[in-house]
Formats: C-alpha cells, sequence, structure tokens
C-alpha cells in the first residue's frame, strides 16, 4: 500500500475541500507518518476521517482537528510552541514540522514515553517532551509565542494566559466535557482578542485549572 498516496488522499478529500488553505499546513500533514502514531490502527483507517483510540482512554484527533487547531497558530517557521496533551504525539510532529521548537506536556506517563520514542526514531530532535499538569503549563521555558491546548477545558488556564508572549496566538476546545467550541486567543498590548471558530468534542483537560478527573 503506497502510504504517501494514503496520506495525499488525506490533504485532498478532507483537508481542503474543509477550508484548509495553508500550504505549510498541508505540506505538514503530508509529510508527517500519521500511522505510525495511530494507537495500532491499521495503516489505512489511520489516515480516515475520524478520531481514534490510543489506549489509556485517549484518541488521536481527526486529521481535519489537526489541521485546523495548527492553521489557526498561524506558524512561520520561527515560534516556540507549548503543546498541551501530548496524546499519540501527532499533533506535536505536526507542529515540530512548522515550527523552531516545541514543548509537550502528558499527563499519563505511557503515552508521554511512547511520543517521545517515536519523535526520536523519527529524528524530531525540536520536540521537548514533559509528563506533569499540562493546566500548569512549563514555566521555566516561558513565555511562548503559540500555546496549543489539546484537550477540553471549561475555561482557558490562567497559567497558560500567563505564559503566552505578547502578540501570541492561544488555540483551546472550551465548553463542557461533552461538547465544546474550537477558540483562538490572540494576547495583545490592549488585551486579550477571543475568536470562535468550529464546534468540537475533545477527551477533557485534567488538572489544577481544568476539569478535576475523568468521569
Amino acid at each position: 500500500m503506497d502510504i504517501a498516496n494514503l496520506r495525499e488522499q488525506m490533504v485532498e478529500t478532507q483537508l481542503i475541500p474543509r477550508g484548509i488553505r495553508n500550504k505549510r499546513v498541508l505540506d505538514a500533514m503530508r509529510r508527517v507518518p500519521r500511522h505510525i502514531f495511530a494507537g495500532g490502527s491499521n495503516l489505512r483507517s489511520s489516515y480516515d476521517d475520524m478520531a481514534l483510540p490510543i489506549g489509556e482512554g485517549q484518541t488521536i484527533s481527526q486529521p481535519y482537528m489537526v489541521a485546523i487547531m495548527t492553521e489557526l497558530l498561524e506558524l512561520k517557521g520561527t515560534e516556540r510552541v507549548l503543546e498541551i496533551g501530548t496524546g499519540s504525539g501527532y499533533q506535536g510532529a505536526v507542529l515540530a514540522e512548522l515550527a523552531k521548537e516545541v514543548y509537550t506536556i502528558e499527563r499519563i506517563v505511557v503515552l508521554a514515553d511512547r511520543a517521545a520514542a517515536e519523535y526520536r526514531s523519527l529524528s524530531y530532535d525540536n520536540i521537548h517532551v514533559r509528563t506533569g499538569d499540562g493546566t500548569l503549563g512549563w514555566p521555566e521555558a516561558a513565555p511562548f509565542d503559540r500555546i496549543i491546548i489539546t484537550a477540553a477545558a471549561p475555561e482557558i488556564p490562567g497559567p497558560l494566559l500567563d505564559q503566552l508572549g505578547m502578540d501570541g496566538i492561544l488555540v483551546i476546545p472550551v465548553g463542557s466535557r461533552f461538547s465544546q467550541t474550537l477558540l483562538r486567543i490572540r494576547k495583545t498590548e490592549k488585551g486579550l482578542i477571543e475568536e470562535h471558530h468550529t464546534p468540537c468534542v475533545f477527551v477533557p483537560l485534567i488538572g489544577e485549572h481544568g476539569w478535576k478527573k475523568d468521569l
């Protein structure tokens, strides 16, 4: 089976028709081997238009959701990005194709270790992995140019806003445990600018400044 062709089909049938236009994002999605991060799913289903289980009650996000969250970050290639919720590692790999440095935090040790091993095997030496409470961020590495949260929060965690640099962008799904809206926050000298984008459903963001525990 031609893996490159599966990725091309994913881009041409799932991303472009839904409005993903950023060429750098589309090219990154063409390059990153999603099947390696897809939790044991078979090769073809790894590129299907759906989220997939990766164990530990977590999922690898639908390709379109990865693409739109990445596009909303407006990455140029010079940014330091903080990702909350490493999960499978796929989103972090896409970010690493587009940014200077990626700092990613995962609360579940087995997932963090698995993603770190995949990053090493694929020579992503610009990704730094930490295990811990992502809602607290990574203060000693702050400020960040971009922050992306790949789990659903009841509100935007204060520590993450604090660690976002001026003129930075934060992307996060906010809402209830079962239904959220994808938000883009711009931090400006005049305050925060909030934009509402697509409805979505993510696993809950667990931590001191998120949901307190899984259901």
